[in-house]
């Protein structure tokens, strides 16, 4: 039984970068579609796609190279709103992480957002999770 389906994803994330996987997979949910493209766009995932096997859909991503001089392309992501205790934030209150280089992603009326795109369209909404 899953209780917060967005923290598992993350989870898969966050294993597949630790153990410098090039491939993994996550089940399907539009959010997760969503929070992939903005990942995708920030340069944090190298590419996804969809595929659809006897009714069930997965979403197969490809993390950016395991290991380089770099480290990791995913070093840390972090689920900040949880089922118990929801976090709401204003388009002046985004907070920036590790003086901006960490990408807060927010749920908003719009959808869902990356921090700086939030503040552009001048939307709050939920602050979901942030990635560096």
């Amino acid at each position: 039984m899953m209780t917060d389906p967005l923290a598992d994803f993350l989870t898969i994330l966050r294993n597949g970068s630790v153990a410098g996987l090039k491939r993994v997979r996550a089940p399907h949910s539009r959010m997760r579609g969503d929070i992939l493209s903005i990942l995708k766009k920030e340069g944090f995932i190298e590419d996804f796609e969809l595929k659809k096997d006897a009714g069930h859909a997965d979403f197969h991503i490809t993390l950016k190279a395991a290991r380089t001089r770099q480290g990791r392309a995913i070093t840390c992501i972090k689920r900040l709103s949880k089922p118990g205790l929801r976090r709401y934030v204003g388009s002046r209150e985004i907070p920036k992480y590790l003086g901006g280089l960490g990408v807060p992603i927010l749920s908003t009326p719009r959808g869902v957002l990356s921090g700086d795109e939030a503040k552009k369209q001048n939307v709050g909404g939920e602050l979901l999770l942030v990635v560096w």
